[in-house]
């Protein structure tokens, strides 16, 4: 009579080793035969793929990958410098759990730019379907945060208006990145924080909802603070005194239906 494994049931009648699905009555030999031609299911092993330097890229979803969850955020906008006082808003985020995909299929990841005195920052995109809008550029009129496209998430905060200018916060999982102001505005639901003067605003991380930035321009989820001198922190913080803001960033984990943002398991892998 045959072994039993795990997922079978007793029988005197052996498998055949034809079928990939490996289920019923194995022993041990077919098993190792099993293996041997690659047929015998292996567990799938939680990873992720993040990138997090601006341009346009092809992910290939891995053998036996079916599902992902993925978090995107823009690019946070650049402020104006001397004759203008303005801060640059900061990047949205944003994330979308249990996506489909279909193993060894190509999907476009755009990952935005930080922002400058002449253009907002970019969107960061998954397929189009998670979308974290940049923030807009410093401007006589002010400059408002990236906001939400697609998917679940929060908007950048605003840029702030007088002397140099203050960056605003990058979006969080949780919470609208906090606004740029005199003295900076904390983040919320692990946002960046807004920017004192000449401060840019805080990053927000991508392994998932952390603690919120606190002012002056810290950093919200593990995302890096902005600088005095007013750049704007990674992932998304908006920028002030003329700097360029924070650069975007998406990640894509998996198995998505086991792991989520904004913290189910979204930790490393």
């Amino acid at each position: 009579m045959s072994r039993r494994y795990k997922g079978g049931v007793i029988s005197a009648t052996a498998p055949t080793t034809s079928t990939s699905a490996a289920k019923g009555v194995w022993t041990l030999p077919q098993q190792m035969q099993a293996q041997a031609a690659c047929n015998w299911p292996q567990p799938l092993v939680p990873s992720s793929q993040s990138y997090t330097t601006a341009g346009t890229y092809c992910w290939v979803a891995p053998a036996g990958v079916t599902s992902v969850s993925v978090v995107t955020v823009g690019g946070g906008g650049g402020g104006n410098g001397s004759p203008y006082t303005i801060g640059g808003g900061g990047g949205a985020l944003s994330y979308t759990n249990n996506l489909t995909v279909v193993s060894g299929n190509t999907y476009t990841v755009v990952v935005g730019s930080g922002g400058n005195t002449t253009n907002n920052g970019g969107n960061s995109t998954f397929n189009g379907t998670s979308s974290g809008a940049g923030g807009g550029k410093g401007s006589a009129c002010g400059s408002a945060g990236g906001t939400v496209l697609n998917g679940t998430g929060y908007a950048g905060g605003v840029g702030y208006t007088g002397s140099a200018g203050a960056g605003g916060g990058a979006g969080g999982y949780a919470g609208a990145g906090g606004a740029g102001s005199s003295c900076g505005t904390n983040g919320t639901g692990g946002s960046g924080a807004g920017g004192g003067l000449s401060y840019g605003g805080g990053g927000v991380g991508i392994l998932g909802q952390g603690s919120s930035g606190v002012a002056p321009g810290g950093g919200g989820s593990g995302g890096s603070n902005g600088l005095s001198f007013g750049v704007g922190g990674v992932y998304g913080g908006g920028s002030a005194n003329g700097n360029g803001g924070g650069r975007g960033a998406v990640r894509i984990m998996w198995p998505g239906n086991t792991r989520s943002f904004p913290s189910t398991c979204a930790g490393s892998p």
